[in-house]
């Protein structure tokens, strides 16, 4: 039986220790606030109290976090996992955290004497649920094989991306930048309907089935029409992961005008108080007369 940690449980990385469990693997979960990782008990995963602890007894560290701060803080230190792992241990970092702290990561675990598998996951809250993501994974192919019943659990397709770390998480960048683009440019769509007297479900039904549809247009246009945001994808998790494919643009000295105005938006949602819900909130950036909370 695979040992599993799995180092963070927010909305993804609940799921996640769900899906293992139900795969027979066997989990032990860690949180910073360890109320969010005891309800994960009932499902048959046990709660260690720090990440090195929750590492000594297991074959693969998942890190499943909200960013490189989280991430580092959790593997680092007296109590850190990478401190608990045995030689040759894998790190399986799942969180989107950019390229430039994935290669952090790798030096991390090089001096530590572990293995970093950069795995990345597509995907948000119902198909993490559902075991439904796609990983996106880089690291020595014997560690990936290892990491596979782990794959197989949480996702409905691996994607390998070659043997270097920061590969994987380069091409989440990729794909971030093409649902937020769409969010953007859906929210857009939609506001300007509405200002010219069209009603959202129009111009919905009219793309359905056709080239210009997708589902997850269908999904988000759903809300913005309903003006309704229960959280899949946090918007300020996506301003985060906006930022991240920004950074790295201006890196290599690359212009995104899209991806910048995306970002632009979603910076003004926080400001105006809706980071906590979905990405299509972004939508209530975009509308006129929304004026930020005193």
């Amino acid at each position: 039986m695979t040992k599993v940690a799995v180092l963070g449980t927010g909305i993804m990385g609940s799921a996640l220790a769900r899906n293992l469990l139900r795969a027979g693997l066997s989990v032990i979960v860690w949180n910073r606030t360890r109320a969010k990782a005891e309800p994960l008990t009932s499902d048959g995963a046990k709660v260690a109290n720090t990440p090195a602890e929750a590492a000594a007894s297991s074959e693969i560290v998942l890190t499943m976090l909200t960013d490189w701060d989280a991430v580092d803080s959790a593997m680092t230190g007296l109590d850190g996992a990478l401190s608990g792992m045995s030689e040759n241990g894998i790190w399986l970092q799942m969180s989107t955290i950019g390229i430039a702290a994935t290669e952090r990561a790798a030096e991390l675990a090089e001096e530590a004497g572990v293995i970093l598998v950069d795995a990345p996951v597509s995907g948000t809250k119902e198909p993490a649920e559902k075991g439904e993501l796609v990983v996106i994974a880089a690291g020595p192919a014997s560690a990936l094989d290892t990491c596979q019943p782990v794959f197989d659990a949480v996702g409905q397709k691996t994607v390998r991306v070659g043997a270097e770390p920061g590969r994987a998480s380069a091409f989440k960048l990729v794909l971030n930048t093409w649902l937020i683009e769409l969010v953007e440019s859906l929210a857009e769509t939609i506001v300007l309907a509405r200002t010219l007297g069209f009603e959202p479900e129009l111009f919905l039904e009219t793309i359905s089935g056709g080239p210009l549809d997708s589902s997850y247009a269908q999904l988000k246009g759903k809300e913005m029409s309903q003006e309704e945001f229960p959280p899949s994808f946090p918007l300020r998790l996506a301003c985060k992961d906006a930022s991240l494919v920004v950074q790295e643009a201006e890196r290599r000295e690359l212009d995104l005008p899209a991806i910048r105005a995306a970002l632009s938006q979603l910076e003004r949602a926080q400001e105006l108080g809706l980071g906590d819900q979905d990405l299509a909130a972004v939508y209530q950036a975009v509308r006129p007369g929304l004026e930020r909370p005193a």
